[in-house]
C-alpha cells in the first residue's frame, strides 16, 4: 500500500495560496498519438500569504515537462524539482511569467478526468482536480484568473474546436492543420476550464435577456443526434428566463453552449459558458426517451445553467465548502422543476431520494457533515450528502427568513462576493446580516454528519382546551463524530379536526390566529402548548417535509389513513400513506417469521381503493399524486429503516403485499388503466406525464395476477406505444413480474427491444438498466451474460452505472443472495475498474461499505470481498479511502 494513499487533507490546515495568476494563455496542439500543451502564466506572490518567501510548487499528473521558463529564461534540471504530483522552483520574484511546455496523452486517458478522448472527439473534465492533468498549475479553487485558450487540430477529423467564453480569432494553419482562440474575460478557477475538440454539428438558437442582450445558444452533438437538441435547447431558455424572474440574474457571455459526450464521470459539468454534458443528460425526443428522463434533462440543463451565478461568479474557496455551489445549486434547480410541474410531486421525489440514498449514507462509514472536515480524495465527496442534503439546509435557511428576505439576502452574496471564492460561512452571514436572525446553532447543520431524529408524542387536556407536543431530537453517533449537540430543526406543523379541516394554532397570549406555523426545535427536550383546541386535534407534521430528519410519531392507522385522505400538503399525505404500509408489511414480516398466515390490514387495502376512486371521480385530480400514493415503500428504504436487514423477507413481503392488493382491487386497478388511456399522439406535459405514469403504475400492479389477458395487454402496449414511456414500461413491467406463464412473450419482449433499437446508444442502456435492476432473485447469471454483450462496455461509465450499478442497488435481493456470490461479483468489477477509471470504481463500492447492517453470516461474505479488494497491489486513493473507512467504521 502506498503511503500517499492514505494521506489526509483537513479543513483546519487550509491555508491562503502563496501565489496568483492573473492571467493564463494555453496553447493546446492535438494529435492522435500525444498532445502538447504550452501555458503562460502571469503570476505575482499573495499579498495576504503568510510565507512571503515561498517556493513556487504547482501541481500535475501524468505529464512529461519538456521545457519550463521563468521571464523567458529557460531553466535547467538543477533550478527546479519534479516529482509525480508538483513542479517546484525555488526562487522566483515577487511578479514574474512562467512558462512551460508538456506532452501528455488524452487518447490513452481512460480516467476520463483531464483531457482525455471520448470516442471520435476531445473534452475535458477538470473538477475536482483534473486540470493537473493538462498542465503544471496552481489548481485549487481559489486561484482565479482570466483564460485565453489556442486550439490546434487536424481540420478534418475536428471541425470544431471549443473552449470556454467567446471565439476571438480562428483560421487556418496549413498541413491540413487549423486553430482557434477563445478567450473568457471572467476569471475562474482551473477546475472550470473546458475545451472541446470533435466532428460536431449543432442546433441553435437565441435568448433575449432582461436588458434586451442577444445570446447565442448552441447545443454540440453527433450528427446522428441532431434531432434529439430542442428538448433541452427549450429547458435552457426556460431556465434562463426563471433565473432571472427568480433570481436576478442575468447570463454574461456572448455564447452560451452545450456539448454531449458519451464518455463522462458525472452527470454534466458547468465550465463556464461550456457546459459539457453526459450524452443521457441532454439528448432527448419521444420515441427515445421516457417522461422521467425528459425530465431529468431539464432539471439537469437547469442546474448546469444556474451554476453560472452560484459556482462560477461565485465560487467555493477550498472543497470543504463544495456544498457552497452543489447545494445552493440542487436548491435552486428544485425550485425550477416545481415551477415547471406538480410543486408537491417534485418535493415526494426530493424527499424519497433523500430518505433511501442520504439517510443511508449518513448511517454509513462515508457519513459526512455538509461541510466535511476531511477528505482522502476529493472526488469521492461528490455526494448525495453535499448536494442533496446541502440543498434542504438552504431550504431550510429559506423557509426561516421567507421569499423576500430570503431574496435580499441571494442577492448581497451574489454581489458581494461576485468574482471570489468564498465559503458556506460567507453564505449564512449574508443571510443573518438581512435577516437580523441569529443562526449560530442552525450553522450545525453544516458541521455535524448523521441524520437527527425526532420523536413527538402529544397530550389533549379536554377540560383546559390545551394541547401540548412534545418534541424529543437526537443524532446517532457518526465516524468521528460520537456526540452530538442539538439541531435548528423547523417543524412545520398543522392541526386536524374530525372533518379534515385545519385548526387555529395559537400559543397562549397571542391574538393572531395561523391554521399553519413553523416549531423551531432547538432544544434536546421541548414542548409547545396550542390553546383554545376545541378537540383533540390529529397532528400533520413536518409539512413538505421542513427538515431533513427521521420523524417518529405514535399516530395509528386510522389517523395514518384520516391523513392520506384530508390533509392538504402533499407530502404529508404521501408519507402517511408510506407510513401505513410499512406497518402493514412489518406486520406481515412478523407473521411469517412467526410461521402465520400471511394476513393483510384490510386498511391499507381500503386506503388504496380510496384513493383510485377519487383519482376516476375527480377528473381534476393530480394522476401524478395518485401514482406516488400508491407505491408501496421501496426494498431499499424499508432496508434503511430496519435494524438488521434481511433482503429475503424484506422482497417476499412486499411482492406478496404487492400480489394482494392487486387481487382484491384488480377491478378499480383496470378501471384507472382504462381511464387514463388516450388514443392521441405523445405529448410531453404535465398532465399527460401525469397520466402515463398513473396508468404504468397501475399496470405493474395488474401484471402481478399473473392472468394472460393482462400480459397480452401489456404486450399491446408495447408494440402499439408511439413514445419510450409507455413502450419501455410495459418491458418493464414484464422484467419486473417474471413467472413462468410470461416467460415466452417476456424474452420475445426483450430481444425485439433491442434489435429495434440497438442503433441508439440511450435505449440500449436503459435496455441494460432495467434487466439488471429488475428485482428478481437469482439474476447474477443474466447480469454476467449482459456484461458479455456486444452492448456493454467497462470503459463507459454509463454502462457500468447501467448493469453493475443497477444490479448491486436496486437489485437487493438479488444482489445480497445468501451465498455471498453478488458480493463476489461487485468486488471483481471493482479491481477491474480501479485500474480502468478510479472514480467509477470507489462509487460501485458502497453497497458493500453497509455491511454492518445486515445478518452475521453475509457481514463475514462483504467484509471477505473487502479485503480482498484492499489487499490488491495498485490501489487507488479513490478505492483506497472508501475501503479504509468501510473497515475502520
Amino acid at each position: 500500500m502506498k503511503e500517499s494513499q492514505g494521506k489526509t487533507v483537513f479543513l483546519r490546515d487550509y491555508q491562503v495560496p502563496d501565489f496568483l495568476i492573473d492571467e493564463t494563455s494555453l496553447k493546446v496542439e492535438l494529435f492522435e498519438d500525444h498532445t502538447l500543451v504550452s501555458a503562460v502564466l502571469h503570476m505575482r506572490r499573495n499579498p495576504q500569504s503568510p510565507n512571503p518567501q515561498a517556493a513556487l510548487v504547482l501541481h500535475g499528473r501524468q505529464q512529461e515537462l519538456l521545457e519550463v521558463a521563468v521571464n523567458g529564461r529557460f531553466l535547467t534540471d538543477t533550478e527546479y524539482q519534479l516529482d509525480k504530483e508538483h513542479l517546484t522552483i525555488n526562487e522566483v520574484g515577487d511578479s514574474f511569467v512562467f512558462e512551460c511546455r508538456t506532452r501528455i496523452h488524452p487518447e490513452t486517458n481512460t480516467s476520463l478526468e483531464g483531457l482525455y478522448k471520448s470516442r471520435v472527439m476531445f473534452c475535458t473534465q477538470c473538477e475536482a482536480e483534473g486540470f493537473r492533468k493538462i498542465t503544471y498549475y496552481l489548481d485549487r479553487p481559489d486561484v482565479l484568473s482570466v483564460f485565453t485558450t489556442r486550439i490546434e487540430a487536424d481540420k478534418n477529423l475536428y471541425p470544431v474546436l471549443l473552449s470556454n467564453g467567446n471565439e476571438m480569432e480562428q483560421g487556418d494553419l496549413g498541413a491540413g492543420r487549423h486553430y482557434a482562440v477563445w478567450h473568457d474575460p471572467f476569471r475562474k478557477p482551473a477546475y472550470l476550464f473546458a475545451l472541446v475538440a470533435g466532428d460536431l454539428r449543432h442546433v441553435q438558437d437565441s435568448f433575449t435577456t432582461c436588458t434586451n442582450r442577444q445570446i447565442s445558444l448552441k447545443i454540440y452533438v453527433e450528427e446522428k443526434d441532431l434531432d434529439k437538441c430542442e428538448f433541452a435547447m427549450g429547458a435552457l431558455k426556460r431556465a434562463m428566463r426563471w433565473d432571472e424572474e427568480v433570481y436576478g440574474r442575468e447570463y454574461d457571455l456572448d455564447i452560451f453552449m452545450i456539448v454531449a459526450v458519451d464518455d463522462f464521470n458525472m452527470g454534466a459539468m458547468e465550465n463556464k459558458g461550456l457546459n459539457i454534458f453526459n450524452s443521457s443528460c441532454v439528448l432527448a425526443n419521444p420515441a427515445t426517451t421516457t417522461d422521467f428522463s425528459f425530465g431529468r434533462i431539464e432539471s439537469i440543463v437547469a442546474h448546469e445553467y444556474f451554476h453560472n451565478w452560484s459556482g462560477n461568479r461565485v465560487t467555493c474557496r477550498d472543497w470543504f465548502q463544495l456544498s457552497l455551489k452543489e447545494g445552493f445549486t440542487v436548491f435552486r434547480d428544485a425550485g425550477f422543476s416545481a415551477d415547471m410541474g406538480s410543486r408537491a410531486v417534485n418535493r415526494i421525489e426530493d424527499v424519497g431520494f433523500l430518505r433511501t440514498v442520504q439517510f443511508a449514507e449518513d448511517a454509513g462509514p462515508m457519513a459526512h457533515s455538509v461541510r466535511p472536515e476531511s477528505y482522502m480524495e476529493i472526488s469521492n465527496f461528490y455526494t448525495v450528502t453535499i448536494y442533496e442534503k446541502g440543498s434542504e439546509v438552504v431550504r431550510m435557511i429559506s423557509k426561516l427568513l421567507g421569499p423576500e428576505l430570503f431574496r435580499k439576502g441571494t442577492d448581497l452574496y451574489f454581489d458581494r462576493y461576485d468574482g471570489m471564492a468564498v465559503t458556506t460561512e460567507d453564505f449564512v452571514s449574508v443571510m443573518e446580516e438581512v435577516s437580523g436572525i441569529d443562526l449560530r446553532q442552525f450553522r450545525r447543520w453544516y458541521t455535524q454528519a448523521g441524520t437527527p431524529i425526532l420523536e413527538v408524542s402529544r397530550r389533549y387536556n379536554a377540560d383546559r382546551q390545551e394541547y401540548h407536543l412534545t418534541f424529543t431530537q437526537s443524532c446517532p453517533p457518526t465516524p468521528r463524530q460520537p456526540e452530538k449537540k442539538p439541531f435548528y430543526i423547523p417543524v412545520a406543523a398543522g392541526l386536524l379536526n374530525e372533518k379534515g379541516q385545519e385548526m387555529p394554532m395559537r400559543f397562549a397570549g397571542e391574538s393572531a390566529i395561523l391554521t399553519s406555523r413553523v416549531l423551531a426545535v432547538t432544544e434536546p427536550q421541548q414542548t409547545f402548548t396550542f390553546v383554545n383546541v376545541p378537540q383533540a386535534p390529529v397532528p400533520s407534521l413536518l409539512r413538505e417535509f421542513s427538515a431533513p430528519v427521521k420523524l417518529k410519531n405514535d399516530l395509528t392507522r386510522d389517523e395514518l389513513m384520516f391523513l392520506m385522505s384530508h390533509d392538504t400538503d402533499g407530502f404529508v399525505r404521501w408519507d402517511a400513506g408510506q407510513q401505513l404500509a410499512l406497518q402493514v408489511m412489518q406486520e406481515c414480516m412478523q407473521q411469517m417469521k412467526d410461521g402465520m398466515v400471511f394476513e393483510m390490514d384490510q386498511r391499507l387495502v381500503l386506503a388504496f381503493e380510496h384513493v383510485m376512486r377519487s383519482s376516476i371521480d375527480d377528473p381534476s385530480m393530480d394522476k401524478a399524486m395518485v401514482a406516488n400514493l400508491l407505491l408501496l415503500p421501496s426494498e431499499a428504504y424499508m432496508a434503511e429503516l430496519a435494524e438488521t436487514v434481511d433482503p429475503e423477507a424484506i422482497h417476499e413481503v412486499r411482492e406478496q403485499v404487492r400480489k394482494q392488493l392487486a387481487r382484491q382491487l384488480r377491478l378499480i386497478f383496470a378501471a384507472v388503466y382504462n381511464a387514463n388511456t388516450t388514443a392521441g399522439s405523445y405529448t410531453y406535459n404535465a398532465e399527460e406525464v401525469a397520466r402515463r405514469t398513473l396508468r404504468n403504475t397501475v399496470l405493474n400492479y395488474l401484471m402481478t395476477l399473473e392472468d394472460a389477458a393482462w400480459f397480452n395487454q401489456a404486450w399491446l402496449q408495447f408494440c402499439s406505444a408511439d413514445n419510450m414511456t409507455d413502450e419501455s414500461a410495459a418491458l418493464r413491467a414484464f422484467l419486473n413480474n417474471p413467472c413462468p406463464a410470461n416467460e415466452t412473450l417476456r424474452k420475445e419482449m426483450t430481444v425485439s427491444f433491442y434489435a429495434k433499437w440497438k442503433h441508439e446508444t440511450l435505449v440500449v442502456e436503459q435496455w441494460l438498466s432495467m434487466q439488471s435492476a429488475a428485482p428478481v432473485k437469482d439474476n447474477l447469471p443474466g447480469i454476467k451474460a449482459l456484461m458479455e454483450h456486444e452492448a456493454f462496455d467497462m470503459r463507459n461509465p454509463n454502462k457500468v452505472r447501467c448493469v453493475i450499478g443497477a444490479f448491486c442497488n436496486s437489485n437487493t435481493v438479488g444482489f445480497h443472495a445468501a451465498d455471498g456470490s453478488g458480493y463476489h461479483f461487485l468486488a471483481d468489477q471493482v479491481i477491474t475498474l480501479n485500474r480502468i477509471n478510479p472514480q467509477i470504481a470507489s462509487r460501485q463500492l458502497t453497497p458493500l461499505t453497509r455491511w454492518r447492517k445486515y445478518d452475521t453470516a453475509r457481514q463475514a461474505k462483504m467484509k471477505e470481498q473487502l479485503q480482498r479488494i484492499l489487499a490488491e497491489p495498485e490501489l487507488s486513493p479513490d478505492v483506497y479511502e472508501i475501503l479504509s473507512k468501510s473497515m475502520d467504521q
